[in-house]
């Protein structure tokens, strides 16, 4: 793994490379409003894409590099992840882009005009809990690109069934927001992350041919 600085009129933001060793693509990903890029669907991730020839970039936004509890305006977010493009478009591959939660909202918002060739929405936040009206669906319905969403299956922020027909995500079964599951699931913590990772591993096969 290399981290590498790129600044941002928002501040510092950090990327973290795990490199495939003969990458066909770049899988830039960022994290959510509460928390970082521990988060255990982008680790998994990161630990399992580059042995499948796509290399993962997993960004820290500024807030997170100053050490903020607390992130950003949408807008503040999006600017910092588009002055933080040209070092994940660098290596001269294809870029989908990506991230959890808020990072999937900043992912659709700008993926056409970055040149994206999809974006990856992780525990979309379809609505804030508990307000179903409030629906954000037109972020994903306006990406630009295709978009792949995976979604628990018990996430309060909208399970599966309530997206909108062409958005229809992979459900993790049991999965919260963080794609946690509790012991009742009948699905092991482990067994969660891998239908992760094989829905993504095989979505981002067929961007690629």
């Amino acid at each position: 793994m290399q981290t590498e600085n790129a600044e941002t009129p928002a501040g510092t933001a950090r990327i973290h490379w795990h490199r495939a060793a003969e990458p066909r693509l770049v899988l830039a990903l960022g994290h959510g409003a509460g928390g970082g890029i521990e988060a255990r669907d982008l680790r998994a991730l990161a630990a399992a894409l580059p042995g499948r020839g796509v290399t993962v970039a997993l960004v820290e936004q500024p807030w997170r590099v100053a050490g903020k509890k607390v992130a950003p305006a949408p807008k503040t977010l999006d600017t910092a992840w588009r002055a933080l493009w040209p070092a994940l478009a660098a290596p001269g591959l294809p870029v989908v882009a990506g991230g959890r939660s808020a990072g999937a909202r900043v992912a659709c918002r700008t993926a056409a005009e970055l040149g994206a060739v999809a974006v990856l929405a992780l525990s979309f936040p379809l609505h804030p809990p508990g307000r179903p009206e409030k629906s954000r669906a037109d972020e994903l319905l306006g990406a630009g690109v295709p978009v792949l969403v995976v979604q628990g299956a018990r996430d309060p922020f909208g399970r599966p069934e309530e997206f909108p027909p062409g958005t229809a995500p992979v459900a993790v079964p049991g999965g919260d927001h963080g794609f946690a599951v509790p012991k009742s699931a009948g699905i092991t913590q482990e067994d969660a992350l891998m239908v992760i990772t094989d829905a993504v591993a095989g979505w981002l096969a067929e961007r690629t041919g």
